[in-house]
């Protein structure tokens, strides 16, 4: 079973929904007992970094999250739930992230012909081999919705995208995966994506 984590965040049920597509066993949970049971979970997220740190301590998920990726089990981040994985955000000065894995969250610089928020569908370049990517095409399109941008150590980048500035789009260490694209809203390669990390349960 997968366990979606709900903390308020916007695309909630877009994941789920997905999830349902492809026919795999999901559960909306809001607790750290409920979490412990799932063989993988996904933190989604659309929205602002402060608000949902608040939101993930007051509902008691900081410590089980830390505890399920601890026990070596498939997590998965998307978009702002890639930001909250990592130790802080522009967008939230003075706010600590999770501090799980070590990177900043930038502001995408304003530029000529560049919207903000970075709204649209971006091609990936591979950094380093991820199972998230098996059976994929090389420079996927993937849909994008976001005004900040990862900046990590690129050893665990396993793809990256360009809009003003090289964004990291993608990470993988150990048994935790995020991305700062949504796969779910990512057409048949996003689907792909989601279907390669239902495999590996068990696997890691």
């Amino acid at each position: 079973m997968i366990a979606i984590i709900d903390y308020g965040a916007g695309n909630l049920h877009s994941v789920q929904n997905a999830l349902n597509y492809i026919k795999c066993e999901c559960k909306v949970i809001t607790n750290g007992a409920e979490l412990q049971e799932a063989d993988a979970a996904i933190l989604p997220g659309v929205g602002s970094f402060a608000d949902a740190m608040s939101s993930l301590n007051k509902s008691g998920l900081v410590e089980p999250i830390k505890a399920f990726i601890a026990s070596g089990k498939p997590f998965l981040g998307i978009c702002l739930g890639l930001q909250l994985l990592f130790e802080s955000s522009e967008e939230s000065p003075g706010v600590a992230g999770l501090g799980l894995l070590k990177g900043h969250i930038l502001r995408i610089p304003e530029g000529r012909g560049l919207k903000i928020p970075h709204i649209g569908w971006n091609s990936l370049e591979y950094n380093n081999p991820s199972p998230l990517f098996a059976g994929l095409a090389q420079e996927p399109y993937v849909y994008f919705v976001h005004s900040y941008y990862l900046k990590s150590d690129e050893d665990i980048v396993t793809a990256s995208t360009r809009y003003g500035v090289k964004l990291h789009a993608s990470v993988q260490k150990g048994n935790v995966f995020a991305t700062q694209f949504h796969p779910e809203k990512s057409g048949d390669l996003g689907i792909q994506m989601l279907r390669n990390f239902i495999a590996l349960q068990g696997e890691i």
